[in-house]
């Protein structure tokens, strides 16, 4: 799909926070990513908000929205870009790290700057930044990234995870990315 105002300043920002309800995503040692995902995605939009972005939630409560409605939802919005927060795991719970998914080529750059800005704050190993046919990604019509900001499924991570402090680490470093972003478009 073509993107929708790739070439203006965008103002709009959705947010998406992976999984929900009844999809608890990515579980261990009763940490269930679909919490985390919504408070990580919660603190960027007050901070987002705090820049003067609008924001939009895909689920701004623990329900289950599916995903071809996460996109729609996106696309409802002109000159805007979309974000999904997510937490990683592995059946090896040593692996560790942080990495960030895009699909087309608008959105690479957004994926290099939050990539780059969530290694320099947190310091965890960096996975990269790589292409990827998630459907929230193939769908939406905006520059769109999915971020994997850390295992639930390794315990050290997963500690980290559950401290307020990394939580907003991670949604400080994803709104300055954005701001760094919208600077390329204006």
């Amino acid at each position: 799909m073509g993107l929708v105002g790739a070439e203006a300043a965008f103002q709009t920002v959705v947010i998406d926070a992976g999984h929900g309800g009844h999809d608890l995503g990515a579980a261990d040692s009763l940490v269930y990513e679909k919490h985390i995902n919504l408070d990580v995605a919660r603190r960027l939009e007050r901070s987002l908000r705090e820049m003067g972005f609008r924001t939009v939630m895909t689920r701004s409560r623990d329900e289950f929205i599916a995903l071809d409605t996460r996109a729609a939802i996106a696309n409802r919005y002109r000159n805007a870009i979309f974000v999904s927060i997510h937490f990683n795991s592995s059946y090896k719970n040593q692996v560790s790290g942080i990495e960030t998914f895009y699909r087309s080529s608008g959105s690479k750059a957004l994926a290099d700057l939050v990539q780059g800005e969530l290694i320099r704050n947190i310091g965890a190993v960096n996975r990269g930044v790589k292409t990827a046919n998630f459907a929230v990604l193939k769908k939406t019509r905006h520059p769109a990234i999915l971020v994997e900001g850390g295992f639930v499924s390794n315990a050290r991570e997963r500690d980290a995870l559950t401290d307020p402090r990394y939580r907003q680490i991670v949604a400080d470093s994803v709104a300055r990315s954005v701001v760094a972003f919208q600077r390329i478009h204006r």
